[in-house]
């Protein structure tokens, strides 16, 4: 399954920004180009990115038209088919941002996804980051391998272990690295009861979000690989091998 838009954080603080438009929408955008440390400018500047919130449709398009003309990529507010980028509803717990998007779909639905994810997100989070960011050398001393030390972090930061983003503070994470050590090997078999991604359970899906490698029979379709993480090695096989390495290790097929 492939993604429909590629999510991307972009710098624009100091960088200059087109804005064209009047009115609540445009002020808007004003709002969030601001906060981003954004330089507005107009649209005769020189500028890689532009937000056209204009609310006449002809004038709207007529202004996408001479902005993508020059290579500038455009967003038109409430037009997702004149636009080359979209604007996500944003949970923020600097430095940690969280970014909802539709594709433009559904604003609306974007903005309620945002309010729930606001009550379940803690105040802690940004600082943990923060606290994360600090102790890389620490990190980095205690775990040299780069494979060994992306698991550590994987199963610290599970639900329920020691760096749990949602319950743990700044604190934890000298705690965690006194006591760390590296997670053990481990095959998780999942039995799929259908092809369908809605069929698979928190547990399955929270798996194969950390697996660190999948084994697969040839008819598990793309759109459950794609629930793996991204850099998850894939292995289409009749079988997992008898030492499927170290880390976690998802064996998947269909059952029949």
């Amino acid at each position: 399954m492939s993604l429909p838009d590629l999510p991307l954080f972009v710098t624009v603080a100091g960088r200059p920004v087109i804005l064209l438009g009047q009115g609540a929408a445009a002020d808007a955008k004003r709002r969030l180009l601001d906060r981003a440390g954004a330089r507005i400018v107009g649209e005769d500047a020189q500028a890689a990115l532009a937000i056209v919130a204009i609310e006449d449709d002809a004038e709207a398009a007529a202004a996408v038209a001479r902005l993508k003309a020059r290579g500038v990529l455009v967003n038109a507010t409430d037009r997702p088919d004149l636009c080359d980028f979209t604007l996500p509803a944003i949970v923020e717990r600097a430095p940690v941002i969280v970014a909802i998007g539709t594709g433009g779909a559904s604003a609306g639905l974007a903005a309620a996804l945002r309010q729930r994810l606001e009550t379940l997100l803690p105040a802690t989070l940004g600082t943990l980051a923060k606290r994360l960011f600090e102790a890389r050398g620490a990190i980095r001393a205690r775990y040299p391998d780069g494979a060994a030390r992306r698991r550590a972090l994987g199963a610290a930061l599970a639900e329920g272990a020691p760096l749990d983003p949602l319950t743990a503070g700044p604190e934890a994470v000298d705690s965690w690295l006194e006591g760390s050590t590296a997670p053990a090997a481990r095959l998780v078999a999942i039995r799929l009861r259908s092809a369908d991604t809605d069929d698979l359970t928190l547990r399955e899906a929270r798996l194969l979000g950390q697996a660190d490698r999948v084994f697969h029979r040839p008819n598990v379709p793309a759109a459950i690989l794609d629930r793996a993480r991204a850099d998850a090695a894939r292995h289409a096989c009749p079988a997992p091998p008898a030492d499927p390495g170290p880390g976690l290790s998802i064996d998947l097929e269909i059952a029949s």
